[in-house]
């Protein structure tokens, strides 16, 4: 179990997240990771996929994709870390707390992108099997590019996007209108953001989950 020094950063950015209603239920964050893991994720030795157009979905290039199971953790042990942290009583019932999602029974699923000029991702909602989407921007945009994720009222009327700066987040628990995407603008160098799922436990893909046998609560 983690130490509470070690979630420190994470709980108290929960207590202090803006909290937005319009389109739907929303919440924004800083400082979400302590600053050593946040600075050992941004280091990792990973090198951006190398990949045609994503037609709008990530799973158009699965075989590319990097998760936080067994094989990853192994490799790197922020990725260990960050997974404990994240199954920790204390962090899942704080985001229950925030949020009301429903998190007891549901599998943790984390996915490190690193996305390059020519990304996009069309409006969805993550309705199904997701319970929680939480996302953890790693680094700043250079200036005058927004690399936050956009928030739609429906498919075709954006509202804006989300805050992408250094160790900044955003959470919603999906939803028939929780409509979000990333329409393609330009990306200089490698856009960097950890995907946090708490998910279904029949969940197929079962190399993609953080603890398998072991679902929270």
């Amino acid at each position: 179990m983690p130490e509470l020094s070690q979630m420190t950063s994470l709980l108290a950015s929960l207590q202090a997240a803006q909290a937005l209603t319009s389109p739907y239920p929303h919440w924004l964050l800083s400082d979400v990771l302590p600053a050593a893991w946040h600075d050992e994720l941004l280091g990792l030795p990973l090198a951006p996929p190398s990949i045609d157009d994503t037609k709008g979905r990530r799973e158009t290039h699965n075989s590319t994709r990097l998760f936080f199971g067994a094989a990853a953790q192994a490799a790197y042990p922020v990725c260990a870390d960050l997974a404990a942290l994240l199954r920790d009583p204390r962090v899942t019932n704080s985001l229950q707390t925030l949020t009301g999602a429903k998190l007891r029974g549901s599998l943790l699923r984390i996915e490190y992108c690193l996305d390059t000029n020519g990304f996009w991702l069309e409006p969805h909602t993550d309705i199904g099997a997701k319970f929680f989407t939480m996302l953890i921007y790693l680094n700043d945009p250079p200036p005058g590019e927004d690399w936050g994720t956009d928030i739609y009222i429906s498919p075709s009327h954006r509202l804006g996007s989300a805050p992408s700066g250094r160790n900044k987040g955003l959470i919603f628990v999906p939803g028939a209108n929780t409509w979000h995407g990333f329409e393609k603008r330009p990306i200089t160098g490698v856009r960097r953001t950890l995907i946090v799922n708490y998910v279904t436990p029949d969940w197929r893909a079962r190399h993609e989950l953080a603890s398998p046998e072991a679902p929270i609560g």
